[in-house]
């Protein structure tokens, strides 16, 4: 399916002059600068019908300089040395009028960037007719089935360079590509969904993926309520990261040693070392990932990332350390992650489901809201294809509910991990399809 030809971003050596000479052009103290460049292209669909589809190019360039501890900071995409100058000018200017940050970090020194694989010449020669055929291997099978889809497809191919006056400098060539297709009965009763991430369109399959969410469409006509309560469930991998997401995030130090987040221990400092979870869970951050990998350093900071355990075995094994904190702290800073990911299983979902005696099959949850930050309590609801399991098997469709329940609380009742998907747009997440005990549904929800 890719007939394209490959658009080449501004390479690495045109980068780096276009980097150099608005640094050159600074008379502050220090100046950081940030290049990027990208090719958007969608394709959306609704009714079996396609609705739009559009292409955006862009490259824009970031100049932030600093005097003392002012800061100021001007973009622009015009990139000849006089628009490069007055970019630089207006940076200076803003710097000049801003107050004095007293958290405000210096430039970093120089870092050693290993490249990843962030780059697919698969994803990078998608042209019009690929993104007609994604579309068409959803509404083609759809009509057939009777059924209405809904999906939306876009891919990116892009370049970051970053690049500061003590010497630093990166450029890597990245790509993306994110799918998402819902289908219902024409009733309305029924309704199926399913997404698909990665950088690589060589591993994508648009009919494979469209073929999950029109089976569950078909699948969740007739929905039976079923008393709310805590139920054995098993959560297919992006209804498992969407939960999950708010834990991702809370690893920051500075909250936990500030007592602001779950990682906070009674009478200050943080729960480091401390074993919070099952023994199964393993969640690490790693820029080379095979599966995710994400750009070797953290745009905002320069720093680069290290491959770490945040979780090992249970047990909290790393924090995140803002360039600030790991000063005021006494540790070593490093890059911010760019991808959490979670270890999991050799089963797959119709194996997990087999191995269920009684239990909930949830496809996806959403509309998720924070209840409590410090124990990380969320409330949401479960749509477009839950299941209630029986002897090994789906047994019939159940209505959607509405839940409460904690990532720590669910990670304390895993009976089994299942396989991984890559999930996440801004984000690479890598998350298993979960078996957990004891999950609490509040209540009922009559949406599909």
């Amino acid at each position: 399916m890719n007939r394209g030809r490959t658009v080449k971003p501004i390479d690495e050596e045109t980068a780096q002059r276009i980097c150099a000479k608005a640094i050159g052009f600074s008379k502050a103290d220090e100046c950081r600068v940030t290049l990027q460049g990208s090719r958007t292209g969608n394709i959306r669909y609704a009714q079996n019908s396609v609705s739009t589809a559009g292409l955006n190019e862009d490259t824009q360039i970031a100049v932030s300089v600093a005097f003392g501890k002012r800061q100021g900071t001007a973009t622009l995409n015009e990139f000849d040395d006089a628009s490069l100058e007055k970019l630089v000018r207006r940076a200076e200017d803003v710097a000049r009028l801003a107050p004095e940050n007293p958290e405000f970090m210096p430039a970093v020194g120089k870092q050693a960037f290993k490249a990843s694989a962030t780059y697919a010449k698969a994803t990078a020669a998608i042209d019009p007719e690929y993104r007609a055929e994604v579309a068409a291997a959803s509404i083609s099978v759809s009509r057939k089935k009777g059924l209405q889809a809904a999906g939306f497809f876009v891919d990116t191919t892009g370049f970051e360079a970053v690049a500061n006056s003590n010497g630093v400098f990166g450029f890597q060539t990245h790509t993306d590509l994110n799918f998402t297709v819902t289908t219902r009965t024409e009733d309305g009763r029924g309704s199926g969904w399913v997404t698909r991430n990665g950088n690589d369109a060589a591993r994508f399959d648009a009919r494979e993926a469209s073929a999950v969410a029109i089976e569950k469409a078909l699948r969740s006509v007739d929905a039976k309520a079923i008393e709310p309560g805590r139920y054995t469930v098993i959560l297919e991998p992006a209804a498992s990261a969407d939960i999950l997401s708010f834990m991702f995030r809370a690893f920051d130090a500075r909250q936990a040693d500030e007592g602001r987040s779950f990682l906070s221990k009674k009478g200050g400092g943080n729960r480091l070392g401390e074993k919070l979870f099952d023994e199964q869970v393993s969640l690490r951050t790693d820029p080379w990932d095979k599966d995710a990998p994400v750009r070797p350093w953290d745009s905002d900071t320069m720093l680069a990332r290290e491959r770490r355990d945040l979780i090992q075995a249970g047990k909290v094994a790393s924090l995140d350390y803002s360039a600030f904190w790991a000063r005021k702290q006494g540790v070593a800073a490093c890059g911010r992650p760019g991808n959490v990911i979670m270890a999991g299983g050799s089963k797959s979902l119709a194996e997990l489901i087999a191995s269920t005696k009684k239990g909930v099959l949830v496809t996806r949850t959403w509309y998720i809201r924070s209840v409590d930050p410090q124990s990380l309590l969320v409330t949401g609801l479960t749509r477009d294809g839950t299941f209630y399991i029986e002897n090994g098997k789906i047994a019939y469709p159940v209505k959607n509910f509405r839940f409460n329940e904690s990532p720590v609380t669910m990670l304390n009742n895993i009976d089994e991990l299942g396989q991984t998907q890559v999930l996440g747009e801004n984000r690479r997440v890598v998350v298993p399809a979960m078996k957990l005990r004891d999950f609490n549904f509040t209540s009922l929800s009559d949406a599909v």
